[in-house]
């Protein structure tokens, strides 16, 4: 179990739009040798907007676009690349369907003269997705008599888990489009309602500003969704300085500056903490140089604010990429049902006296969670 760490970021005012509230994160000093852009699945047909679908080991997928990783083995700068112009009388390349076979893909070898550069091309968020859904996907491992035989062969297939797309969160679009983006900026921190939605980080400010619009394509929550479509505004930013001891520029500058301080310590405290402040399982996936890419779960501890995401870190652990999905509370007692059950061989009666309730009761929150077709009937 490690913790993320986000040293090297530093938090600005936030910016509000109805019931969004957008962070900006900050770098004193880019990553240069790692580098991330956008990849748009296309062919030579023209098929209109919209993403395409990708059906990747255990589940299947809508996904707008890919993320190709770039690094080079000695420390020296890499390169971002990858656009597509349009002069709108005709439409642009889009994303036709394609089926991989693996979330993640080496690239071919860019030959340059500082080196050699690398590329990796992994699918956002969906490393994550795919942890979560393959979690304990084989089902009972012992053929206890409350268990199907169908449950211990096919274990829980199918699986499904509900979200939206960014344009579907109400205020999001607008926001994304209206706000500024901060020099130096490499990520941001999205809230609805002001809970924690996601967390999006790049190694770049170049990269940011690249990738910014696809904040919008991302996936999250149900929770978020319902948070934006029937909540209200929320509060803004606001310093106030007190204008009895500003007698010059330079005591106005550091009167704003401490303003901005206390208003990064609030919010480290206040609101990203169940993000930061928790444990994960991380599980690498990938080795790129010096960085891994690495998904994580949260512990599925009840009644707290969890999250699932994807990394990549330096030799330290430091972050140079992130992105997070907000789990429901459905779905945190779905994760924590689970690691219970597995952690004692799938057996109701000693699961559920770990637990501190009856038998019955665990099986009606199993039936609950979306798994009674692991249940034998008569029980």
């Amino acid at each position: 179990m490690s913790r993320l760490d986000l040293s090297g970021l530093s938090v600005r005012p936030a910016q509000v739009w109805g019931g969004v509230r957008l962070v900006p994160l900050v770098r004193a000093e880019p990553i240069t040798d790692l580098r991330l852009h956008r990849e748009v699945y296309a062919d030579d047909e023209s098929c209109g907007s919209g993403p395409s679908t990708v059906a990747a080991d255990r589940h299947t997928s809508y996904i707008p676009h890919g993320f190709v990783a770039n690094w080079t083995g000695d420390g020296s700068p890499a390169a971002s690349y990858g656009s597509q112009l349009s002069d709108e009388r005709g439409p642009v390349a889009c994303a036709p369907l394609h089926l991989p076979r693996k979330m993640v893909q080496r690239r071919p070898k860019a030959r340059t003269s500082d080196g050699g550069r690398s590329g990796l091309r992994f699918l956002p968020l969906h490393l994550a997705l795919d942890g979560y859904l393959a979690l304990h996907f084989g089902g009972p491992s012992v053929v206890w008599e409350e268990w199907t035989r169908r449950a211990v062969r096919e274990g829980l297939s199918p699986r499904a888990e509900t979200a939206y797309r960014g344009g579907q969160v109400r205020g999001l679009g607008d926001a994304l489009r209206i706000f500024e983006i901060h020099p130096g900026q490499c990520g941001v921190l999205v809230y609805v309602a002001d809970a924690l939605a996601a967390a999006f980080v790049v190694p770049h400010p170049d990269d940011y500003r690249a990738l910014h619009p696809s904040l919008l394509h991302d996936l999250y929550g149900e929770l978020m969704y319902q948070f934006a479509l029937y909540g209200g505004p929320v509060p803004e930013f606001t310093a106030r300085i007190s204008p009895e001891h500003i007698t010059s520029l330079a005591d106005l500058r550091s009167a704003a500056e401490r303003c901005q301080r206390e208003w990064e310590l609030q919010h480290d405290g206040l609101m990203a903490g169940a993000l930061l402040d928790a444990s994960y399982d991380v599980r690498q996936v990938y080795r790129m140089g010096r960085f891994r890419l690495s998904r994580f779960l949260p512990p599925f501890a009840l009644h707290r604010t969890q999250h699932i995401g994807e990394t990549i870190t330096d030799g330290r652990g430091r972050v140079a990429y992130l992105k997070t999905f907000r789990l429901s509370d459905k779905q945190v007692r779905r994760g924590h049902v689970l690691h219970r059950l597995a952690a004692h061989d799938w057996h109701i009666g000693a699961t559920a006296a770990a637990m501190g309730i009856s038998g019955q009761e665990l099986m009606r929150r199993v039936r609950h969670l979306g798994f009674e077709g692991l249940l034998r009937v008569h029980r």
